[in-house]
C-alpha cells in the first residue's frame, strides 16, 4: 500500500476535495438523492456536533452477515456507506470477507460467481475489498480477518481523524485502544447482543446496528448489478 498517496490526501485542504458521494453515487442518481434526503433527519441525531473530519471504514463483513442475520437485515451497502460518513470526508472504506474453497465444483462455481459478482459491485460502488480463503472445518468455522483489519487501522491512523469498526469482535479491542491512543476517535457499530463489552469500552462512541436498521435495509426493488463476469477482471 503506498503511504505517499495517504499524505497527498491528509495534507490537501477539504475545499478542493472530491465530494465523495456525489461521485460515487452519479450510477443511482435520483435513487440516491432520495436516500440522502430521507436520511438526513435521522442522520443528523447519530452525529450531531461532532467534527468527525476524515473518515476510514473497516468493516467485518462475517461479522456484519451474522448480525444482519439476527435482524432479518438485508443491508443496502450504499445506504451503509452514505450513513457512516455523515459530516464527514471519507478516507477509505474497507470489507473484509472469506472465499469458501471446501464445496463441490458445481456448487463452488454457483457460489462463487454470485458472491464475486457481489464483491464486484462493492468495489465499483466505493469500497475496498480483502478476502481471504478458508476451509471450514470441526476446529475451524469461519475465517478471521482481525489481523487485516488491526493491520490497516494502525497503519492509516496518521492519515484519518475518525476510525468507524463495524464489529463486535472482542479481539478487536487491542487495535482499537492503539489507535485511540493516537487520538483518533473511533466508533464501533454492531449488534448490541453480539458486541464484546471490552470493544464498547475502548470505542469513543457505540451504535447498536438495530437502531439504525430500517434506514439501511435494501428495497426490494434494488439488487445488485453483478454485470458478466466473464470479462471482468476481479
Amino acid at each position: 500500500m503506498d503511504m505517499n498517496t495517504f499524505i497527498k490526501e491528509k495534507d490537501k485542504p477539504l475545499h478542493q476535495e472530491t465530494d465523495w458521494q456525489n461521485q460515487q453515487l452519479v450510477d443511482r442518481g435520483d435513487e440516491a438523492e432520495e436516500i440522502k434526503k430521507q436520511d438526513s433527519a435521522v442522520s443528523s441525531l447519530l452525529f450531531q456536533g461532532v467534527h468527525r473530519g476524515r473518515v476510514a471504514i473497516f468493516i467485518d463483513g462475517i461479522n456484519l452477515f451474522h448480525a444482519a442475520l439476527q435482524l432479518g437485515l438485508e443491508i443496502d451497502y450504499l445506504k451503509l456507506l452514505c450513513r457512516l460518513t455523515e459530516n464527514s470526508r471519507l478516507l477509505r472504506a474497507f470489507f473484509y470477507t472469506g472465499i469458501d474453497i471446501s464445496r463441490s465444483p458445481a456448487i463452488r462455481l454457483r457460489s462463487h460467481e454470485k458472491q464475486q459478482g457481489f464483491l464486484f459491485w462493492m468495489r465499483r460502488n466505493g469500497y475496498r475489498v480483502v478476502t481471504k480463503e478458508f476451509q471450514p472445518s470441526e476446529n475451524y468455522k469461519k475465517p478471521n480477518l482481525n489481523v487485516e483489519i488491526a493491520v490497516d487501522m494502525i497503519n492509516l491512523a496518521p492519515y484519518y481523524d475518525t476510525a468507524v469498526l463495524v464489529s463486535g469482535d472482542g479481539d478487536l479491542a487491542y487495535a482499537v485502544n492503539a489507535v485511540s491512543s493516537t487520538g483518533v476517535r473511533v466508533e464501533v457499530i454492531s449488534l448490541r447482543t453480539i458486541t464484546s463489552d471490552n470493544l464498547i469500552d475502548v470505542a469513543d462512541y457505540f451504535l447498536d446496528l438495530d437502531s439504525i436498521k430500517h434506514h439501511i435495509q435494501k428495497d426490494s426493488k434494488v439488487g445488485y448489478n453483478y454485470r458478466a463476469l466473464s470479462n471482468s477482471s476481479l
